[in-house]
C-alpha cells in the first residue's frame, strides 16, 4: 500500500512563491509508485486548498481562478487517521477528502518555516518532515540562532539587536549605539526572514537610518552587524538526524551587487513561473552559482564538519543548509544563517554527492518515520489523582492553587 504524503506550501510569508517552486518540483520527483501525493497549498490568508489544479505550476498565474476551482480544507483526526476536511462542504459531498499518513511541510518564512506549521502538525500526532518546532524557530530568529551558536563556540559576527518600538522611541540612540559598537560598512537585516528580502548595506548614518526603515517593514526586530569588505560566500547542506549525519558538496552564490539579492538567487537563473518544472536538472539558482565552490579542500572540509556541527547543535532533523561567510582579508570562516527547509530541498548539493532528488526525498521521509516511532515510545503524562475532590470556587479556588 502506498504512503498518503500531503505536502503543505506557501503560507503568509514574503517567500510564498518560492515556497511554490520548491514543493511543485519536489512532488515531481517523488516515487509515485511508493507515494501517494497529495499536494496542500496554503494561501496568504492561510486558507488550505486541494485540488486537481493545486499541482500544476502554470496554474498560479491565475490564482483566483486556481482557487475558485479548488476545495478549501482543513485537518482533522479521525481515530487513528489524520484527515483532510472539506471547510465548505455541499449537502452532497463526502466531510473527508482524503486522508495522509505523513505530511511534508515544504515551506520557506515567518508564519510557517519558523516552527508554526511543524506545532500545528504535531497536534495531529502525524509524522512530519523535517525540523521540529524548536530548531524550526531558532533557525528562523536570525539573533537567538547567533547567540545559541556562540554559546557552543561556533564562529558569528557580533551584531546589534533592536526592536522597532527602541527604534521609533528614540532613533538617535540606537543610530549611536550601532555606530559605537560596529564600524561603517554594516549590514542590517530583518531578524526573520529569508531569500535576502529586507537586506541592506550601510556606509553612513544616512544610509543606515534608510537600511533600518527598511528592514523594519518586513519585522518588528532588526539585526545589525559588520558587513564584510572581501566576502566569499558558501553554502553547504546537511542531512540526517540527531545520530548519523552527512555534508553536501559546497556552493558558492555569485552576486551581482554588494549582497545576494532576491533577483540572484531565484530570478537571475530560475525557472519563470509556468515554465515546465525540470526537477533535478535545474535549480532555481542554477545560473548565479559556482558548483563546487572554489575553495580549498582544507577549507571545503572545515565548512562541512562546522555546517555539521550547526546541524546538532541546533537540534536538526531532515535536510538543511548552512550559509557562510568568509573573510577573505582575515581568512576566517562565520556562520551566516540556517535553512531549516532549504529551496528546493537543496537537490543540487546532493546530486553532486550522487544524491537522487528522488533518493534525498525517499532518505526524508524515512528519517521522519523514524523519530515519529521513537517518539512514540516518550511517556508524555502520567496519571494523577491532583483533581480528585478539587473544587474551584471562585476568586479563592484560584488562589489556592499552588
Amino acid at each position: 500500500m502506498k504512503i498518503k504524503v500531503g505536502v503543505f506550501f506557501g503560507g503568509k510569508s514574503v517567500e510564498h512563491e518560492v515556497s511554490i517552486i520548491t514543493a511543485l518540483q519536489a512532488i515531481e520527483n517523488m516515487n509515485k509508485e511508493k507515494y501517494d501525493v497529495i499536494p496542500i497549498y496554503i494561501a496568504k490568508d492561510n486558507k488550505m486548498y486541494c485540488g486537481n489544479g493545486i499541482g500544476d505550476i502554470k496554474r498560479y498565474t491565475n490564482l483566483k481562478e486556481l482557487l475558485k476551482n479548488s476545495t478549501q480544507v482543513t485537518l482533522a483526526q479521525r481515530g487513528e487517521k489524520v484527515a483532510i476536511i472539506r471547510s465548505d462542504k455541499k449537502f452532497y459531498e463526502k466531510e473527508v477528502y482524503d486522508y495522509i499518513d505523513i505530511a511534508f511541510p515544504i515551506v520557506h518564512g515567518t508564519n510557517v518555516e519558523d516552527g508554526t506549521i511543524q506545532g500545528y502538525l504535531k497536534m495531529f500526532n502525524i509524522p512530519f518532515v523535517g525540523c521540529d518546532v524548536i530548531s524550526s524557530a531558532i533557525g528562523m530568529d536570525k539573533y537567538v540562532c547567533k547567540c545559541v551558536l556562540k554559546e557552543n563556540d561556533l564562529p558569528v559576527l557580533d551584531c546589534k539587536c533592536f526592536s522597532k518600538k527602541a527604534y521609533h522611541d528614540n532613533d538617535k540612540k540606537v543610530i549611536e549605539e550601532i555606530e559605537n559598537a560596529i564600524p561603517y560598512p554594516v549590514i542590517v537585516k530583518p531578524i526573520n526572514l529569508g531569500s535576502s528580502v529586507g537586506i541592506s548595506i550601510a556606509n553612513d548614518q544616512e544610509e543606515l537610518q534608510e537600511a533600518i526603515e527598511e528592514a523594519f517593514t518586513y519585522a518588528k526586530k532588526i539585526l545589525v552587524e559588520r558587513a564584510i569588505k572581501n566576502l566569499k560566500e558558501v553554502n553547504c547542506s546537511v542531512l540526517g538526524d540527531y545520530e548519523e549525519t552527512m555534508a553536501s558538496e559546497c556552493e558558492e552564490p555569485i552576486k551581482t551587487d554588494e549582497i545576494l539579492s532576491y533577483q540572484d538567487k531565484y530570478i537571475s537563473g530560475g525557472k519563470k513561473m509556468g515554465e515546465k518544472l525540470e526537477g533535478s536538472k535545474t535549480s532555481m539558482n542554477a545560473g548565479v552559482l559556482k558548483l563546487p565552490a572554489d575553495i580549498s579542500k582544507e577549507t571545503k572540509e572545515k565548512i562541512q564538519d562546522l555546517a555539521k556541527s550547526v546541524f546538532h547543535i541546533l537540534g536538526c532533523t531532515g535536510v538543511i543548509r548552512i550559509d557562510f561567510m568568509i573573510d577573505q582579508d582575515l581568512d576566517k570562516i562565520y556562520v551566516n544563517e540556517v535553512n531549516t527547509i532549504p529551496g528546493c530541498l537543496s537537490f543540487h548539493l546532493w546530486r553532486e554527492t550522487n544524491v537522487s532528488y528522488t533518493d534525498l526525498i525517499d532518505k526524508l521521509i524515512e528519517i521522519s518515520l523514524k523519530r515519529n516511532r521513537e517518539e512514540e515510545e516518550i511517556t508524555y503524562s502520567f496519571e494523577t489523582n491532583i483533581l480528585e475532590g478539587y473544587h474551584l470556587n471562585g476568586s479563592k479556588g484560584v488562589k489556592n492553587i499552588k
